[in-house]
């Protein structure tokens, strides 16, 4: 049972007032606000913050809009040396004060913002041309520098920012001398030829081994002062960088690739080391091994823990290597319960602020291990049915180890909030809990303020703060306040038994001119699972056209994923019909990429669909297999084990494919089918819908296929600001196109 306070406040809160006052209009159109359109969609801005001072009063952030991140060269997917272009605003955000300023004049690209321990310096590499450069920003003094690092070598474009723990300096990496002439060299090699030759024993795909060179970086430290570069490691894959509080060493892992598997594991060898910066040398602390390994470090950085068959163990980077660490769970594995005699399992979740304590999980729950005892005791149990119960997330453990903050998430109703668990009474007190969204939870060092993205569901993300308690909340940043002047969607959550009797949700979106007791039109967007709603453009634009939005869920079963639309995605369809919100005769369904491949499948099953649209979507699961060479083994591990779900090879288990293979069923459709594909799409290629179109073509049926050449995965919407206009303009006029023939099918009908 959670225990509940009851709070009255003198003033209202201002980022739900700010809510309430959007969001209580009619649904009716109302004449002085504009539609949503697809411009608007490109113009939204959206804050990312980057890094918080640690007294919590200066946000470092970016805001960007969509207009901004089209025109990529999907062509260049693979290439090592291509960095995609993505322009957006820098921005310093007082928290005391609630201002916001630019610290350049104009959009730019910027990756790793990152203050430094005093909070005064924001660190940051800055693109010009093809290269990234580390600057810094004195928020005093309120300017800009190039640190001109004294090396010919150039910043990785994945590259690491990490601060000295004293200031001194910024940890980064470099790219090898050569390094981006040897890889570009190695993708013309592949993409241009002029040939290009293939040979099985070679241990990786050629693909594989282009794109294993992004990995290959120098470890470096630069003297934020003098600008001197200490390279501390030669060029290898050295991952997972970490420092040491004391900052006199670092620890990292190393990959060996070994080769191309299509299984799990085994093509990789990995190796945990730690550097002396003073003696230069790394030494050994984990040796040379498959099985991939993620320590979980503690603040000093002298100790990990690791997961092995259910055990937790403890590891000091000072021990012995040939020592296994200290098992911190054998006493425990006792059973489940009386009726389940299964061993407990147990995993690390995280570590206290001083290291002295551990939080564990296990199927009972959260367990409290005192570090130097060894002592452990269940300080949350898990309710019995763990599939009804609402989900808890554990996002912070205060400094005084007292409370863990979890997010709720009830899974029957838009029931949301955040918690606070007391470790010492073991009672949950709600901090806030109702149908808004509280996202992207970030605790200051102290824990004494919160950030978090506020929406009631239907609009976008607002930037608010509030303490510890939820008490005081403040509303921070809103960049789209224009969003009231225009008509935007209202979302249901909707209930519903697929033809199996299994439950299942989905979001129904309203028409914004909608009016009680007439029926509309329905755009079914389908992919798997729909539950919690938030801002959603697809949405926005197709209620402004007056229709009825709808994201149903599916239960997917291994072996059996194709039956799964037809039985949820009609099904959610007629729990709408028997309210008599939406038009039977009047709808569509689209998905795209793996709602474009259920689309395609959906429609070779049944007629009721007026129109369909197949979004970068497969058609052919077998020649899919080796249609993405730049993607490596992604096709077939997605097909074996996958979100595809066959669960078994092609040589296994033939018929499953072939009953997912849409064109080998072609000439059941009677939908009238549009298909949208990208030139650069290197997920999808369009030659795999192109065997529907020639299919379809050939059996005399209704279908159009729109290519962009300038789009990669996701068609004209993953293409320049011109394609995306014409994306949304022909997914919307395709529809409107066949219902309106419904409308003169039904006319000629009254006539008879």
């Amino acid at each position: 049972m959670y225990s509940i306070r009851i709070r009255y406040s003198k003033l209202l809160l201002v980022c739900i007032l700010f809510y309430l006052l959007l969001t209580v209009q009619s649904f009716a159109q109302v004449e002085s606000k504009q539609p949503f359109t697809v411009d608007d969609v490109l113009n939204l801005k959206s804050l990312s913050i980057q890094s918080v001072t640690d007294d919590g009063r200066y946000i470092a952030g970016t805001i960007g809009m969509r207009r901004d991140r089209l025109g990529v060269d999907h062509l260049r997917y693979g290439d090592p040396t291509y960095m995609s272009h993505s322009l957006h605003e820098v921005v310093i955000l007082d928290t005391e004060t609630k201002e916001m300023h630019n610290i350049f004049k104009e959009k730019v690209q910027t990756r790793s913002l990152s203050w430094s321990p005093d909070g005064k310096t924001l660190a940051f590499f800055l693109r010009k041309g093809d290269e990234y450069y580390l600057h810094t920003y004195d928020r005093e003094n309120n300017n800009i520098n190039e640190v001109k690092l004294k090396t010919d070598k150039p910043i990785a474009s994945n590259s690491m920012l990490e601060w000295r723990p004293d200031g001194s300096g910024i940890v980064l990496a470099l790219k090898d001398t050569g390094w981006t002439e040897k890889s570009r060299k190695a993708f013309l090699e592949l993409s241009e030829g002029p040939v290009i030759v293939r040979n099985s024993k070679n241990p990786f795909l050629a693909w594989d081994e282009v794109r294993a060179r992004s990995s290959l970086q120098i470890p470096a430290i630069v003297d934020i002062n003098n600008r001197e570069v200490n390279e501390l490691l030669p060029e290898s894959r050295a991952g997972g960088i970490r420092q040491s509080e004391d900052g006199k060493f670092i620890t990292y892992t190393q990959t060996y690739p070994i080769k191309t598997v299509y299984t799990r594991s085994g093509g990789s060898e990995y190796a945990l080391f730690m550097l002396d910066l003073e003696k230069g040398v790394p030494d050994t602390l984990r040796k040379k091994s498959t099985q991939r390994f993620s320590p979980n470090w503690n603040s000093k950085g002298d100790a990990y823990t690791y997961a092995e068959r259910g055990d937790v163990f403890l590891k000091s980077v000072f021990d012995n290597i040939e020592e296994k660490g200290r098992n911190l769970t054998k006493d425990y594995r006792t059973q489940v319960s009386e009726d389940d005699t299964t061993k407990l399992r147990y995993s690390m979740m995280r570590w206290n602020d001083d290291d002295s304590k551990m939080l564990l999980s296990s199927q009972k729950g959260y367990h409290l291990l005192d570090v130097e005892s060894g002592e452990m005791e269940l300080v949350y149990e898990l309710p019995e049915d763990t599939e009804e119960a609402p989900t808890l997330r554990v996002t912070y453990w205060s400094p005084d180890d007292r409370y863990l903050y979890m997010t709720y998430s009830a899974k029957d109703k838009w029931e949301r909030g955040v918690m606070k668990y007391d470790l010492e009474t073991q009672q949950m007190e709600e901090l806030v809990k109702d149908s808004n969204i509280y996202g992207g939870l970030r605790f200051t060092k102290d824990g004494e303020k919160i950030f978090y993205n506020f929406s009631n569901g239907d609009l976008p993300n607002v930037l608010c703060m509030t303490d510890k308690n939820f008490f005081e909340r403040a509303l921070l940043a809103d960049l789209n306040p224009w969003i009231k002047d225009r008509t935007t969607t209202r979302s249901e959550l909707i209930k519903y038994l697929d033809t199996d009797g299994n439950e299942l949700y989905g979001i129904l979106y309203y028409p914004v001119n909608y009016e009680a007791g007439k029926k509309y039109p329905l755009l079914c967007e389908i992919y798997e699972t729909f539950f919690n709603n938030g801002w959603n453009n697809n949405m926005n634009l197709i209620t402004n056209a007056g229709f009825f939005g709808f994201r149903p869920s599916v239960k997917l079963e291994e072996g059996f994923p194709g039956e799964a639309w037809l039985k949820g995605v009609t099904a959610g369809i007629n729990k709408l019909i028997e309210r008599s919100l939406v038009d039977e005769d009047k709808l569509g369904v689209h998905g795209t990429s793996y709602g474009g491949y259920a689309t395609n499948l959906l429609i070779t099953q049944t007629n009721r669909f007026a129109a369909a649209i197949n979004i970068s979507g497969k058609v052919n699961i077998i020649s899919f297999l080796g249609d993405s060479p730049k993607i490596g083994i992604r096709n077939y591990s997605a097909a074996e084990r996958g979100q595809d779900r066959i669960g078994a090879t092609l040589w296994e288990q033939p018929q499953k494919y072939l009953a997912h293979t849409a064109i080998l069923y072609a000439d059941r459709i009677e939908t009238p089918l549009l298909m949208l594909t990208g030139e650069g799409d290197w997920n999808v290629p369009y030659t795999n819908q192109r065997e529907m179109y020639y299919a379809l073509r050939r059996l005399d049926k209704e279908v159009e296929w729109v290519h962009y050449m300038r789009g990669g995965h996701g068609a004209g919407a993953a293409s320049t600001v011109e394609d995306f206009h014409d994306h949304w303009e022909r997914i919307i006029g395709w529809y409107q196109k066949y219902f309106d023939k419904v409308d003169e099918e039904r006319e000629k009908e009254k006539k008879k």
